[in-house]
């Protein structure tokens, strides 16, 4: 039986999410039978599982010190595959479950926070000596930042060939304990998640070395499987526009009297239209 991990420090990266949607997708293959286990205090993915109409993938919840017998009951019972979904936060539970796995996945959203919270599930990854592979998740359509962590998560282990983009079929799907696959098969988002579970599917029979677990469709690079949006030109310099020209009209200062030459009552009161007695009436008035 392989194990796969799901793992990420950072909480709001999709682990949960893709864990389901990778699953139903490995049991469509016919990678299975598959087993989503739920580390997770809050179990959400058990929420998930229960609302689900179909009964496969079949689904197991564990704590801590319960996984190594739920992995070799899952084992005696003929289960191919363990997809295993772990809390945010780097503890020993993280740490037990990545021992125990044979591929770990880090969904990593592209943004500033989330690229800086890799680096503890990679050390924690490269102690027990897993073989590590991100997923950038949640992208958003036409942003540079997308093509940016790609190359910053390349520096630190293997990037999936394919991004998962921000949509909102994701979110209702799980509503009901389907996937997007299940609801929309022809959308945008089921084909990224085929072809993410296609890429993930060679990458074990790779290391395994399993000829049953190989998939014809093999992704070749990652600039085949991102889109165009995600390696977006850079910015054109910034255009300089000429200084603008001396104002060529009547200079008004030069007309009528200078200011310091005006009597200051005046310019206190602004002249005879002005009130400048004390009842407040106008001067003009008085003669009317």
């Amino acid at each position: 039986m392989l194990v796969v991990a799901m793992a990420s420090q950072k909480g709001g990266s999709g682990k949960t999410t893709l864990a389901g949607h990778l699953a139903v997708e490995a049991e469509k293959s016919g990678a299975g039978p598959v087993a989503l286990i739920d580390t997770d205090p809050q179990g959400s993915l058990s929420h998930w599982w229960n609302a689900r109409a179909v009964r496969s993938p079949q689904f197991a919840q564990a704590g801590v010190f319960d996984l190594a017998s739920v992995l070799n009951h899952l084992r005696r019972l003929g289960i191919k595959l363990a997809i295993v979904d772990t809390p945010p936060a780097i503890s020993e539970s993280i740490a037990e479950v990545i021992s125990r796995s044979d591929l770990v996945l880090v969904p990593t959203r592209p943004s500033p926070h989330d690229l800086r919270a890799v680096g503890a599930t990679v050390d924690i990854a490269e102690r027990f000596e897993r073989p590590l592979i991100f997923i950038v998740n949640a992208a958003t359509a036409r942003a540079r930042i997308t093509g940016e962590a790609v190359v910053a998560l390349s520096q630190h282990g293997t990037v999936a060939p394919v991004t998962i983009h921000h949509r909102v079929d994701f979110a209702a799907s799980m509503v009901d304990g389907r996937t997007v696959g299940e609801v929309s098969p022809k959308s945008a988002s089921a084909k990224e998640v085929s072809d993410l579970w296609l890429y993930v599917q060679d990458r074990l029979a790779r290391l395994k070395k399993s000829e049953t677990l190989a998939s014809e469709a093999r992704p070749q690079d990652i600039s085949a499987h991102m889109e165009d949006e995600d390696f977006a030109e850079p910015l054109p310099p910034p255009v300089l526009h000429p200084a603008p020209k001396p104002y060529e009209g009547v200079d008004r200062r030069k007309e009528g009297r200078d200011r310091r030459d005006i009597p200051q009552d005046e310019v206190l009161f602004g002249g005879q239209e002005r009130r400048t007695n004390r009842f407040g009436r106008r001067q003009a008035d008085y003669f009317k």
